[in-house]
């Protein structure tokens, strides 16, 4: 007789479905855990034995062997615990169990049969439901997590006897009510705006620009402007997530065990902000069996580099295939894996080491052989695809000592809205293309055609500033940004000329 449960096992942010087969054999007593199981797969031996034997379940003597299905996949954590402890007690203790078919489960045990939280969950419910399991057993203590995902019943069980009995039928227990609308809604709030920056015209238009066309930005300014004061308001002003990407959200996060039981779910952007001695594996993802990233845990919000020149230049080169494609792609000996990485990317940095460079209050005491150096850091072919740069400068007292802090940011994420709604239906048949930034040569061509001004006045600042070919294409989508945010179906001089100034920044500017 071989007994059979369901799990599933983590592949980057996604899961696939292990079958878990158990069967006796003759000998001394001793388990045998086969089909590619890492170290702490192995170690379950001692957690599910102990386990079953806290939990009052009587055990045959003998060989067993546990198969882990399909044997050319890698197992990882203790997530296996569950599975293998009920197929054990369903065939060695002879115990019948008749829900086993139609129901996944997961969850590591503690050696008093207690079941403890792992990672993953939302992932592993969505892997369920679509292989047609009607029910998911899962630690209680995170049944909350999981409960997000419609069509399939999240059974919440405190400990191994408890799951024994449930499926026996002896136990009664109701499933978690699906509660991916009332998590939405009180997740969905943030606690700081737009309002409490004070001053800054400038920078708060270039950020509403960016953040209208989901354009990448560069804020350059000396210490103690604003600059990460504006950055982390930035995802106030997004349009706000809808519940798909909440729920493909908080699955990355699930992914990389960041949930906790008081905070099972995302509703809103997130926003990353990774310190400068980042590796590279850290900011794009990576280990033996690949993990999501800085960049993969900011899908669908901010990414915040502060003091970019300080990033190692490695490392901030891997941020070119996720800028072009909105996603990560990592190879390592266990296969390919795919991570989704469609981001807002705002970085920020000092005109110079000191940082005062410009500044006409504060002297700046670098050569200028130490700032050409300090800005050579960052590469032409980066600085190519951030889209906008500006200038954050000091503020002035009367601005800091007034009442007023200008608009909320609900006013400014009124007007991107309409502007993001004129580039949805703009782009309503173009798969993968949501936003002007996106747009590929074949749409600017067609979405952003100039008169004979607007085109004299581009050829011009092309001629005399030097502007590469990608920087050309990126004034072309900032113009048309501009011309939704005016509520305009033309581009018109004006806005170029908004474009260009965008661009005063550019990598020939620095040398």
């Amino acid at each position: 007789m071989i007994a059979r449960t369901y799990s599933a096992t983590l592949v980057g942010v996604n899961a696939t479905e292990v079958e878990i087969e158990s069967h006796d054999g003759g000998g001394n007593p001793k388990m045998l855990i086969v089909g590619l199981p890492d170290a702490s797969v192995k170690e379950s031996r001692e957690r599910v034995t102990a386990a079953i034997q806290s939990s009052g379940f009587l055990m045959n003597d003998g060989v067993t062997t546990v198969n882990l299905a399909p044997a050319d996949l890698k197992k990882e954590g203790p997530g296996f615990d569950l599975p293998i402890a009920i197929s054990l007690i369903a065939h060695r203790a002879r115990i019948p169990i008749p829900m086993l078919g139609d129901t996944a489960m997961i969850g590591e045990l503690a050696l008093n049969g207690e079941l403890r939280p792992v990672r993953g969950l939302l992932a592993i419910a969505l892997e369920a439901r679509a292989r047609g399991r009607r029910r998911l057993l899962v630690p209680k203590r995170a049944a909350a997590e999981a409960s997000v995902v419609a069509g399939i019943d999240i059974i919440g069980v405190a400990n191994l006897r408890e799951a024994v009995d449930y499926l026996k039928g002896d136990l009664e227990l109701a499933p978690e009510p699906c509660r991916a609308a009332e998590f939405f809604a009180a997740a969905s709030h943030y606690d700081i705006d737009f309002n409490d920056v004070k001053g800054q015209g400038d920078a708060k238009r270039a950020i509403e620009v960016a953040v209208a066309g989901g354009h990448n930005i560069l804020m350059i300014g000396p210490p103690g402007t604003g600059k990460s004061m504006i950055a982390k308001r930035i995802a106030t002003i997004m349009p706000a997530m809808s519940e798909e990407e909440a729920i493909e959200t908080t699955k990355i996060h699930s992914a990389a065990g960041l949930l906790t039981e008081s905070c099972a779910f995302v509703g809103t952007r997130p926003f990353r902000s990774p310190h400068h001695t980042i590796s590279d594996a850290g900011l794009l993802g990576g280990g033996s069996n690949p993990g999501p990233g800085e960049v993969s845990l900011t899908h669908n919000g901010v990414l915040f580099l502060d003091e970019l020149p300080e990033f190692r230049r490695s490392t901030l080169e891997v941020l070119r295939q996720p800028l072009e494609d909105g996603r990560v792609t990592i190879s390592r000996a266990v296969g390919t894996m795919t991570f989704p990485a469609q981001f807002m990317l705002v970085a920020a940095m000092n005109p110079c080491p000191c940082g005062f460079y410009g500044d006409l209050k504060r002297e700046c005491r670098c050569s200028p052989s130490m700032i050409q150096k300090y800005r050579q850091r960052i590469s032409g072919p980066l600085l190519d695809r951030i889209d906008l740069h500006v200038e954050v400068p000091l503020v002035e007292y009367k601005a800091l000592a007034s009442n007023d802090g200008g608009e909320t940011s609900q006013g400014i994420r009124e007007r991107v809205e309409a502007a993001r709604g004129m580039q949805r239906e703009r782009f309503a048949k173009q798969n993968g293309v949501h936003t002007n930034s996106s747009m590929t040569p074949r749409l600017i061509k067609k979405h952003c055609e100039l008169d004979a001004g607007s085109s004299a006045q581009l050829e011009q600042a092309m001629s005399h500033m030097n502007f590469s070919a990608r920087a050309h294409d990126r004034i072309l989508k900032v113009a048309r940004t501009l011309a939704d945010l005016s509520g305009s179906t033309a581009i018109t001089e004006n806005h170029i000329f908004e474009a260009i100034g965008y661009r005063t920044l550019d990598r020939n500017f620095w040398t």
